[in-house]
């Protein structure tokens, strides 16, 4: 998840309507569960060498791939999960041109290694999209869209139709076909609306087999698994905690100037996991927007997550603020809270955050 200036850096941005395409583009959906889903665990992640020409579904289009691409365009779409994942697998040599950067991260690691993709001297349009002609003169062979909105020519980016005639493959995060896509399949408008920690997974499943790096892919989803799963044992009949977490450089993604809340989909799937309830769970994002600050002052939060959005941002400062201002919350008078950067959003981090939220909720 990211906004985007021209020397790379992540920036708040002055349009309230950008940053709600961030949220919708990092995992929020319109209309999610209230609660982790209920479902056995999945199968350990295999891996098997990719057999080209390898074709596979993506929201609604078969793609082909002859062989594994070597000069992938990242759009933006306020997303870092796809450059993140890129990293993770080691493919980042891969990447021809990015422009989704973030600036603070719950890795240590991970900032510097997205600063050094090429960026092929991108600059986004005023949508935070990458125009037509800068995308077709970077001679991608696959354009990677976080969300299908992506592909809109009505904010100035080339669409998958064009792409195809001009011989190049493009591709949507699984999780996200329906995102900015009222035309898309009910099966991809559930999968956008019951987004999970799975949809991280896919989408690192998905990339293994297209770069022929499924080993990768799958030992990173298995660790992935295991280690939310020790912890989600760990806190195993433990009283769940109410959770709130709140971004407050986000703040103009209200009208009222209040922190922006995160909550539905994998938000919420993600504090289940450590052990808690997301105390806006299954809220829209139009509904998250109108949480006024009455509704704040009367929510019972046991456990305040601050969620970083800038590299100047000190998270006991933003958390002591908050606690000055809404003294009725039980995290007020224990003073619990914790932080989150880029690991509550969809990407392959997920596991940190949980951990995170977890240790502040339960002391584990």
């Amino acid at each position: 998840m990211t906004t985007y200036s021209p020397n790379g850096r992540g920036v708040v941005l002055t349009f309230a309507a950008a940053l709600a395409v961030s949220l919708t583009a990092c995992g929020s959906a319109d209309s999610a569960p209230n609660s982790a889903k209920e479902t056995s665990a999945p199968a350990p992640a295999t891996a098997a060498p990719t057999a080209y020409p390898l074709t596979i579904e993506n929201c609604g289009r078969e793609l082909t791939f002859d062989k594994a691409p070597s000069r992938v365009l990242l759009l933006n779409g306020a997303s870092v999960a796809e450059v993140e994942s890129f990293v993770a697998l080691g493919i980042q040599d891969k990447i021809a041109a990015n422009s989704q950067s973030y600036g603070v991260s719950d890795d240590p690691s991970m900032v510097a290694k997205v600063k050094a993709v090429p960026t092929g001297g991108l600059r986004l349009n005023n949508n935070f999209e990458v125009p037509r002609e800068q995308v077709l003169a970077q001679q991608p062979d696959l354009v990677i869209s976080t969300w299908a909105g992506g592909f809109d020519d009505k904010i100035g980016s080339i669409t998958r139709d064009q792409l195809t005639q001009a011989g190049i493959n493009s591709y949507v995060t699984p999780a996200n076909c329906a995102n900015g896509d009222a035309a898309a399949s009910p099966a991809d408008q559930t999968k956008y609306k019951e987004q999970s920690v799975e949809s991280s997974n896919e989408l690192l499943l998905q990339l293994g087999q297209i770069f022929d790096v499924q080993q990768r892919a799958a030992d990173h989803v298995n660790k992935a698994r295991a280690d939310i799963d020790q912890i989600n044992r760990s806190v195993a009949g433990k009283p769940k905690k109410n959770v709130l977490v709140v971004y407050p450089g986000m703040a103009m993604m209200n009208s009222n100037g209040l922190p922006a809340v995160f909550a539905g989909g994998i938000f919420d799937d993600l504090v289940a996991r450590a052990g808690g309830v997301n105390v806006f769970a299954g809220k829209t994002n139009a509904e998250l927007a109108e949480i006024n600050a009455e509704a704040l002052a009367s929510a019972k939060v046991d456990v305040l997550v601050v969620g970083l959005y800038q590299e100047n941002e000190k998270a006991d400062v933003l958390a002591q603020d908050l606690f000055a201002k809404f003294p009725q919350w039980e995290a007020s008078a224990n003073k619990k809270y914790t932080s989150v950067s880029d690991s509550f959003y969809l990407g392959p981090l997920n596991a940190l955050a949980v951990k995170k939220i977890a240790d502040a909720a339960h002391g584990n």
